[in-house]
């Protein structure tokens, strides 16, 4: 108990690591640990911290919003009642505790006294009420809180969520980019929470971080929250975010020292330049809960895409190393379902369709998909909507036609365009890229589940796949608190995807965090990474 009360004041309330270390020692009279208690780097305060990111952000509310483009500021301006740490463990923020009922039909969370917001409000128990509900009924995601039936507040530190169901993703719903906690008195005006004039301008947040101002297409620039309910964080003075769309112009930033942090790098070339740099670290640490996927998508209802053989072969004839060690030059991991492999519910012990041109044949012959005289089977069309996704569509291309499939590869003029095209269902085959945004529950089910066959909503169930026995599968495992128990039954849906094959998949998407750690202490490396407050970050 008394290490585990140790650990809690470290990772959440930042008291002088000597001071505890010590502490500890002289309770449990081990001198050995005093060189490094003496070599110990202790976080400094003040400071700008540059950062840059790719994309400019809609507004500055995650509340309303998905995406990290949202989120990585947001994190910033708004708490949420928790947060995680590296090993998916919750950790304590808003909430300085809570309690799950043996039923897991009720979590009470207990906020700090002290907590308030950017405009010396104090946050409460009605904040947090208000906050979720705005988020059931604006955001995305609405899956993350479907089971909420009511929320309590029997005093003002105090907020009873009760369910419906058991909702094993609800604590993780309640962290990070995902659970803000915007201020009632600001919100509850009765405008459209989604369009709301505050969520880009003069913005009143309750994180570590305050708004100085947002300029669309340049910058983001953030100071410090004296009134943090962390006391001595955060570290840094100000946060300057530049928003720089050119990966090449971001390079030349952390290479010259003007960016100190760049987040969200996913073109292979920066990141193995940025490890040939003696200053700069390139890790992809913090990427696990946004959970980003490549994959090969099926139109599962048009032919002959809608025939589960012509799935397999196309699998067969795609190189998935190839993809990782040549066209992602080894920056990426090799993805064999559609859970990230740094979910602890990922089971890579299902069908892989690893290589195997032979295989890719006999089963195209077998099912009748007979050669014409110019070798050609059938033709399909590879669709991909952003530039990145270019390479492995035109790879995709002379591979399917060693196995007689002539296929046409589309581009689409814009995102927009292209997400219209998919969501309608006007494609044969397609390149994706899907976040599993922490559980499954969030951003899993969405892919799989019969009813969420939506025309028109893009990362719903495109390829309009339907298995009644995965539904259930994941409708039982939605609401089973048990983690193993979970694990086995998300092994099983897994497993299930994988033979009926709606999706190939191929890659994780290589997002990397770079740094100069020469001058930058403490970089995020929680599940959530930036997506998270960077309230323990600080200048050397």
């Amino acid at each position: 108990m008394a290490r585990q009360a140790i650990i809690y004041i470290i990772q959440t309330r930042g008291v002088s690591m000597i001071k505890i270390i010590f502490k500890f020692i002289s309770l449990t009279s081990i001198s050995i640990f005093t060189a490094s208690i003496i070599v110990a780097e202790t976080p400094k305060h003040g400071g700008t911290l540059v950062w840059s990111i790719g994309t400019t952000p809609r507004h500055l509310n995650p509340a309303v919003q998905s995406g990290i483009a949202t989120g990585e500021p947001g994190a910033q301006l708004f708490a949420t009642p928790l947060r995680f740490d590296e090993n998916w463990n919750p950790q304590p923020y808003l909430a300085k505790s809570w309690e799950i009922s043996v039923d897991g039909l009720t979590v009470t969370l207990n906020l700090e006294e002290d907590a308030t917001f950017h405009d010396g409000e104090p946050i409460t128990s009605k904040d947090v009420k208000f906050s979720i509900n705005t988020i059931k009924a604006n955001h995305p995601f609405k899956t993350m809180f479907t089971a909420v039936k009511k929320i309590e507040t029997p005093d003002k530190h105090t907020a009873v969520i009760k369910l419906s169901k058991p909702h094993p993703a609800l604590l993780l719903a309640l962290s990070s980019q995902l659970g803000a906690i915007i201020p009632e008195h600001i919100y509850g005006d009765g405008q459209d929470a989604k369009k709301h004039p505050r969520n880009s301008d003069k913005v009143v947040g309750s994180g570590p971080f305050k708004l100085v101002e947002f300029v669309r297409d340049q910058h983001i620039i953030l100071e410090r929250y004296d009134g943090y309910f962390i006391k001595e964080r955060p570290y840094v003075d100000k946060i300057v975010i530049r928003i720089i769309k050119d990966p090449a112009a971001r390079a030349l930033g952390r290479k010259n020292g003007e960016i100190l942090l760049s987040t969200f790098e996913s073109t292979p070339q920066d990141i193995n330049h940025s490890k040939q740099i003696s200053y700069l670290t390139a890790s992809d640490k913090g990427y696990a809960a946004i959970g980003p996927i490549t994959w090969l998508a099926f139109n599962t209802k048009s032919k002959p895409t809608s025939d589960k053989r012509v799935r397999q072969a196309i699998a067969y004839a795609v190189d998935r190393d190839f993809l990782v060690n040549a066209v992602m030059m080894g920056t990426s991991l090799p993805a064999y379902t559609g859970f990230h492999p740094g979910s602890v519910f990922h089971d890579p012990n299902v069908e892989r369709y690893d290589l195997d041109l032979d295989k890719a044949n006999t089963i195209l012959d077998e099912a009748g998909y007979a050669r014409a005289s110019d070798g050609t089977r059938f033709k399909l069309n590879i669709d991909f909507g952003w530039p990145a996704a270019r390479s492995m569509a035109e790879y995709i291309k002379p591979q399917l036609k060693k196995i007689g499939i002539d296929v046409t590869v589309r581009q689409s003029p814009d995102f927009p365009s292209w997400a219209k095209r998919i969501s309608t269902w006007e494609f044969d085959m397609t390149v994706d890229v899907v976040f599993n945004w922490g559980d499954p529950v969030i951003g899993v089910h969405r892919t799989y589940l019969c009813n969420n066959v939506k025309k028109g909503v893009i990362w719903s169930n495109t390829q309009q796949y339907c298995n009644p026995e995965v539904d259930a599968i994941l409708e039982k495992a939605g609401m089973e608190n048990n983690q193993q128990k979970r694990v086995s039954l998300y092994s099983q849906a897994q497993k299930i995807i994988s033979q009926d094959l709606p999706i190939y998949f191929t890659h994780t998407v290589p997002y990397h965090t770079i740094y100069n750690h020469t001058k930058l202490g403490n970089p995020p490396s929680t599940i959530w990474g930036t997506s998270s407050p960077l309230d323990e970050i600080y200048l050397k």
